[in-house]
């Protein structure tokens, strides 16, 4: 059976009005156990966060948002300039939680802009709370809605019968609607195409193994599993006619980082004349960076490499690199999917002409 939105896995939710609950999928734990937790602090949050509770830019963007609600929520502010400053603080404290992903930090502006707005008017604090609690809801609404676009977009680029390769995880997990590099996928299954998705398993965290392929099963899509460095292999065997990844920031020029594994993946797919497709809406381009060495690169604590699963597989004192991302050049891009539409050879005009018209560049 197609695929339908109420078949994938709800990856946050708020509950109540301004001084409601906040709940994560905690995807740490999949796809052996499905539990929802409840965030109660900021604290606790930042630490889901890095932990990986939560994952994906559009997703951290959406609970960033929430995420200022919920730090807000039990504040007793003197008047509208003593919330400000507290926003400000807390809002501050999320963004850093993890540096590489545009969407938290520009989510958690949105808000402040938000409540600045509605300060001019001498509104209260619980007034400027629930222009949060709305605006957070905004931003859910907007991203749902740019999945769904994207997922449109993507599938007329998928005939029946291809062969596509997917890198970490970029579905529902990753949002809180389609996805961005899954949602063509679930759109073409709708549209009774019939594709094989390779799901590269991603590691040293395996997002792919276990949640990219989770959620792909669960939705009826015909998914294999494959090690990273069999990609190639894949591709030298013609059994894969395009890649779909997505974003977690996108340079003004149109380099784009992303997961670690990529990169590589790009220039496979570019030696063996397979298209490489960026699925990623318009929330994920950061105007601010010239070109993806602007990029800040999240490196992440050693055992995740020397353990994985809590399973010892390296010499004890071992030197370790685990850069969480990395960057892809435009050149080897053949498209940037957004909500917005298809900038097809991205560079720094198509790019920033897609920003102006989007107006998120003068």
């Amino acid at each position: 059976m197609p695929a339908e939105p109420t078949s994938l896995p709800e990856t946050l939710r708020w509950s109540g009005d301004e001084r409601g609950r906040l709940f994560l999928l905690d995807q740490t734990l999949l796809p052996n156990e499905v539990r929802e937790v409840e965030m109660t602090d900021l604290a606790q949050l930042c630490d889901a966060i890095r932990r990986l509770v939560v994952r994906g830019a559009p997703a951290l963007g959406v609970a960033g948002a929430y995420g200022l609600v919920l730090a807000l929520r039990d504040v007793r502010a003197d008047d509208a300039d003593d919330f400000l400053g507290r926003a400000r603080e807390a809002a501050a404290t999320l963004a850093h939680a993890r540096p590489t992903a545009v969407n938290l930090p520009g989510a958690l502006a949105r808000m402040i802009r938000r409540a600045e707005r509605e300060a001019t008017s001498r509104r209260t604090p619980d007034d400027l709370l629930r222009a949060l609690l709305d605006e957070a809801r905004t931003l859910e609404a907007e991203e749902r809605a740019a999945g769904e676009r994207m997922g449109a977009l993507g599938a007329e680029l998928l005939a029946d019968g291809m062969g596509v390769i997917t890198h970490c995880n970029a579905g529902a997990l990753c949002t809180v609607g389609l996805g961005t590099a899954l949602a063509p996928l679930y759109v073409a299954h709708r549209q009774s195409k019939r594709l094989r998705v390779f799901a590269d398993e991603t590691r040293p965290l395996f997002q792919g193994s276990r949640l990219t392929a989770w959620e792909l099963a669960r939705a009826g899509l015909d998914v294999t599993l494959i090690t990273d460095n069999m990609a190639g292999s894949v591709l030298a065997r013609g059994w894969a006619h395009a890649v779909l990844v997505g974003a977690d920031r996108i340079a003004r020029n149109g380099d784009v980082a992303n997961k670690i594994g990529t990169y590589p993946l790009a220039v496979l797919a570019a030696r063996h004349g397979v298209p490489f497709y960026v699925v990623a809406p318009l929330s994920t381009f950061d105007p601010r960076c010239a070109r993806g060495a602007d990029i800040p690169i999240e490196e992440r604590e050693p055992r995740e490499v020397t353990h994985p699963g809590g399973v010892s597989v390296a010499p004890q004192g071992l030197r370790v690199f685990n850069p969480a991302f990395d960057v892809t050049p435009a050149e080897l891009v053949r498209a940037i999917v957004t909500e917005a539409g298809v900038i097809e050879r991205p560079d720094e005009r198509s790019v920033g002409a897609a920003l102006r018209a989007a107006g998120r560049l003068s």
